[in-house]
């Protein structure tokens, strides 16, 4: 029926008239076969068996045009649906609660609203009840979204992480419909969160001069949405995250029963995410360097610790790059070396790329090594990057 609709609109603006009169004979021929197969279909039919000059897949049974019985979905609603699957987390991403430094209110509480009432049900009885909404606020790069990250691996629950482009269309009328999808497929999957990330840019505050009707129906349909997620008890958890808190509506932020602050990491947080972002790589760092670093970067966000740690560990990859003499290991692997090193070769990195060993290239082992001897090299370049950073 969809390609029906497509030849409607061919006609309509189709001056041609031999190729109008072409396509019109099509839509008849079309529009005739589309009806004997409903019919045959409606009939609990398979449609013509395989001999005939087409064969058509037994499907269910469409729904009726007086909108009555029938067991079909709509096909807009299918449509609308099929776009929002791709927000469902199939795969949970590897972040466990141990991965999030600090922020142990808001871990509590995300613990005890996702893991508890799935694992204990038999904890929320009467008027307790688990938190159905949860408003996670602060400055930029605090980890509210990594937090939701934490909750999708640890939550054995449907996990939907959308934004605002998720929710939005160009077509009157859809997106508010989107919303509706939304959390009616959460209730069918239910055990489930809804994470909206930057939720301040779907649902600032209505009755500014540059709202739009659009953004004013999709806020209004968001309201229902959570107010009837609140009232039936129903097993979804909405999560949402902003720098913004303010600039949100009054009355969605009235649907979040519980709002958390996520603050800048504080000390023992910030010398644990070094630990953390270094991971494996080999270093020679004590608790007393951790300390120092995790003091001397007070007023740093966990991204800022992720850029800072991250430029460190590009150092030994930057000294092959310039190295300009290198040698041919026992493994035949190609490291860089001093050039008075026995069996150096002056040629450079991208000439034994030239001659198909680039897979055979590796960063200087020594490097590695002194990368964290004293800890000063990592310690000197980390600061020397925060303080820009504060500035």
């Amino acid at each position: 029926m969809n390609a029906l609709e497509y030849f409607k609109t061919h006609l309509k603006y189709e001056k041609n008239p031999k190729i109008k009169e072409a396509i019109t004979q099509k839509f008849t021929e079309y529009l005739r076969r589309a009806e004997e197969i409903r019919a045959v279909l409606d009939d609990g039919g398979t449609g013509p068996s395989l001999n005939g000059d087409a064969a058509v897949a037994a499907r269910p049974k469409t729904k009726p045009k007086n909108g009555e019985g029938g067991d079909g979905e709509d096909p807009e609603q299918a449509k609308l649906r099929a776009g929002l699957n791709s927000a469902i987390i199939r795969e949970k991403p590897n972040v466990k609660w141990n991965d999030v430094a600090g922020l142990e209110s808001a871990k509590q509480a995300l613990q005890e609203a996702v893991i508890l009432p799935v694992k204990f049900p038999q904890f929320f009885t009467g008027k307790r009840r688990p938190w159905r909404a949860f408003l996670l606020y602060g400055p930029p790069g605090t980890g509210k979204s990594y937090l939701a990250k934490a909750v999708a691996t640890e939550a054995d629950s449907t996990f939907f992480s959308v934004s605002s482009s998720d929710l939005v269309s160009k077509w009157m009328g859809e997106s508010e419909k989107l919303v509706s999808n939304l959390f009616q497929m959460a209730r069918e999957s239910a055990p489930s969160i809804i994470f909206v990330d930057e939720i301040d840019s779907l649902c600032g505050q209505r009755g500014e001069g540059n709202e739009s009707e659009a953004s004013r129906r999709i806020k209004t349909e968001l309201l229902v949405q959570m107010q009837g997620v609140g009232n039936n008890d129903q097993k979804v958890l909405v999560l949402a995250a902003t720098n913004t808190p303010y600039a949100l509506d009054q009355a969605i932020r009235r649907r979040f029963d519980k709002r958390i602050y996520i603050p800048l990491p504080d000390l023992k947080a910030r010398q644990h995410m070094f630990k953390v972002h270094l991971g494996d790589t080999p270093h020679n760092l004590t608790e007393r360097d951790f300390e120092q670093l995790a003091r001397k970067t007070e007023g740093l966000s966990g991204s800022d610790i992720s850029v800072c740690v991250n430029e460190v560990l590009f150092e030994p990859v930057r000294k092959t790059q310039d190295a300009e003499f290198f040698v041919k290991t026992s493994d035949n692997i190609w490291v860089p070396c001093g050039p008075r090193q026995q069996g150096a070769l002056q040629i450079n990195m991208q000439e034994l790329a030239a001659r198909g060993l680039a897979s055979k290239v590796w960063i200087e082992l020594e490097s590695e090594v002194a990368f964290g001897t004293t800890g000063k090299l990592i310690c000197n370049i980390i600061l020397a990057f925060s303080l820009f950073l504060v500035r």
